[in-house]
């Protein structure tokens, strides 16, 4: 029983660390591109504007180009734009593949990772 667990939460932490890079990327790519607001409000100091269809966009793009379904299968993604804050988050679930498993244990078990990216301006 000791090794199931083992080998499972092995699977699970690797198959976590795979949707944290992927979260990780989506959220940096969509803050870059959807910071197009730069050209209707200049260069100001701090976090630039981020404009929600183009983040969506890029951020479904990046995945896409991840091959983020092919890899884990059942994905569903959740982008928020903070106009406060002027941040994206990307946050991504997944069913959770385990080699083994063990009587009683969630029959559906999922994975998560979340990622926040802005783009910050510094004017020396």
């Amino acid at each position: 029983m000791a090794i199931v667990v083992v080998i499972d939460a092995s699977a699970a932490y690797l198959q976590r660390q795979g949707l944290d890079n992927l979260a990780d990327g989506a959220a940096l790519y969509g803050a870059d591109l959807g910071s197009a607001g730069v050209y209707e409000q200049g260069l100001g100091d701090g976090r630039l504007i981020q404009q929600e269809a183009a983040v969506e966009a890029a951020v479904r793009d990046y995945l896409a180009r991840a091959d983020a379904g092919s890899r884990f299968p059942g994905i569903d993604v959740g982008v928020r734009v903070d106009p406060i804050g002027r941040s994206v988050t990307v946050r991504l679930e997944a069913p959770l593949d385990l080699p083994l498993t063990i009587p009683g244990s969630p029959s559906n078990p999922t994975v998560g990772a979340s990622s926040t990216a802005a783009v910050t301006l510094v004017v020396r």
